[in-house]
């Protein structure tokens, strides 16, 4: 098993919205109508708590009670029923696990062992495991065994799709406890989303396309938190070199995306330059949240004064206010006593072009 990355080193909450969620209130906002019935589900919540006020049990339990009783088929019943049970199981699978740094690995299922992307894939693996990441795989076939091959059954997980005429989990992690089964795709991305410190992705089909525009548009808008993107050719290949033609060709020269959204990923075809921008987006950036309009950069060394002028000239556009200032933790960060040693970077951010934040990030990294 490889050397993952220490408790202290990682936010606990995997909070993958940056600290949009994690910081937001408690507060009990529902009711089944009936003051009663209201009073006997907060009794409930409390007990099931241990004594303390659950709202967010509540508040749930009264979902499903207005659920059952609302204007919905047994079909919208079931659908929702299934989707709670496979984010539940999915968070019990990776709980134990939260204190590791992950890659999620996307590709396509049709990639035979012999071709040189499966190869190329088992080789990338091997090395983020020895850079202290576990992987996350589709559990399938071609690319994805090839990222579960690599990392190893002891470093791998699967989030394998029931499919009509595919539903059966590669070797590699057929029968682990870390194998979570999903009817559901857009569980199945919320996970991989929710639980990921990278993305790679190979040459892939319509899947693949799926998963990475839609992580590309969840960091694009800011409902993700930031992590590296990185699109792997084998060597010499041109799958991802044509794509990205197509969107500096379509996209970009139609003014339909931003020049900074290219930072949001890179295209390269050596596996050890896709290894190293992993390694180095998190060489002194550590993890961010939100508190109200500020964000807080945790770093693992302070920057220096010439590096916070160069952050003033280069990084105002994102800034809504009051420039940039070094600190210790916030006193809302007091949720978060793991990482109090952290130096941090405090800004009010215009919360846009989130490829400029990716570009203060790597700033800050020195890059």
């Amino acid at each position: 098993m490889s050397q993952h990355v220490t408790p202290s080193k990682i936010p606990q909450e995997r909070d993958f919205t940056g600290g949009m969620i994690h910081h937001q209130s408690c507060s009990f906002v529902g009711s089944t109508g009936e003051k009663a019935l209201d009073d006997r589900v907060m009794a409930l919540a409390k007990e099931i708590s241990g004594g303390e006020d659950n709202c967010l049990l509540a508040e749930m339990m009264i979902s499903a009670i207005r659920i059952s009783r609302g204007a919905v088929t047994e079909g919208d019943f079931k659908t929702m029923n299934q989707a709670l049970r496979e984010m539940r199981v999915a968070n019990e699978v990776f709980y134990p696990f939260r204190n590791c740094r992950k890659i999620s690995i996307f590709g396509s299922a049709r990639t035979d062992p012999e071709e040189p992307e499966y190869k190329a894939t088992v080789e990338f693996a091997m090395k983020m495991r020895d850079a202290g990441f576990m992987t996350i795989t589709g559990a399938g076939p071609g690319i994805m065994a090839a990222g579960n091959e690599g990392a190893g059954r002891e470093d791998s997980f699967g989030l394998n799709i029931n499919l009509p005429f595919e539903s059966a989990a590669n070797a590699f992690i057929a029968g682990d406890e870390k194998l979570v089964d999903f009817n559901f795709f857009f569980t199945r991305k919320l996970s991989f989303v929710k639980e990921s410190d990278a993305v790679a992705a190979f040459p892939g089909g319509f899947g693949t396309m799926d998963e990475i525009f839609e992580t590309l548009t969840l960091i694009q808008t800011g409902k993700t938190r930031i992590y590296p993107l990185i699109l792997i050719d084998a060597k010499g290949g041109t799958y991802w070199k044509f794509w990205q033609q197509f969107i500096e060709e379509h996209l970009s020269r139609l003014g339909m995306i931003s020049e900074s959204d290219f930072s949001l990923f890179k295209v390269t075809d050596d596996i050890d330059e896709a290894v190293e921008e992993v390694r180095r987006f998190y060489s002194n950036f550590h993890s961010y949240r939100y508190i109200g309009d500020k964000l807080i950069i945790r770093m693992q060394k302070e920057l220096t004064e010439d590096h916070m002028t160069r952050l003033h000239k280069d990084f105002s556009d994102i800034v809504k206010s009051g420039g940039f200032k070094q600190s210790g933790p916030l006193a809302e960060e007091e949720d978060e006593p793991q990482l109090d040693s952290l130096p941090r970077l405090v800004f009010r951010h215009r919360h846009r072009n989130f490829g400029r934040l990716r570009e203060l990030i790597n700033a800050v990294n020195g890059l």
